[in-house]
């Protein structure tokens, strides 16, 4: 079992920033490529971003391209999602998930473990 923690939610302006976290604990962090979804009301839960294990590779949404960034330290047992130049449709719940598979996959289906989310909330 793994457990994935998100943290770093909140409520900020357009063209704001925001960086979450998510925090691992239970099976070894650095076996599992770690993915980024949200889920806005009324939609189905999309992609964001993966990183693969070593975080050598990263892969994005294209709505989210040049303006996220993902990213894990392997010693923290953490992936982080930096988000800038946020728009009012970035506004979701974001969840981080784990994949046992080393491949990164851009569908939610796959993932083994997801955190509980944590909402993010852009105004305009």
């Amino acid at each position: 079992q793994v457990q994935l923690v998100e943290s770093g939610g909140g409520l900020v302006q357009a063209g704001g920033s925001l960086r979450l976290s998510c925090a691992a604990s239970g099976r070894t962090f650095s076996n599992y490529v770690m993915g980024w979804f949200r889920q806005a009301p009324g939609k189905e839960r999309e992609f964001v971003a993966v990183i693969t294990r070593s975080g050598t590779n990263t892969f994005y949404a294209d709505s989210v391209k040049g303006r996220f960034t993902i990213s894990r330290d392997n010693a923290k047992n953490t992936v982080y999602l930096q988000m800038d130049s946020l728009k009012p449709e970035d506004t979701a719940v974001y969840y981080c998930a784990a994949d046992a598979s080393p491949i990164p996959r851009l569908t939610a289906g796959p993932y083994d473990y997801w955190g509980q989310g944590t909402q993010v909330t852009v105004s305009s």
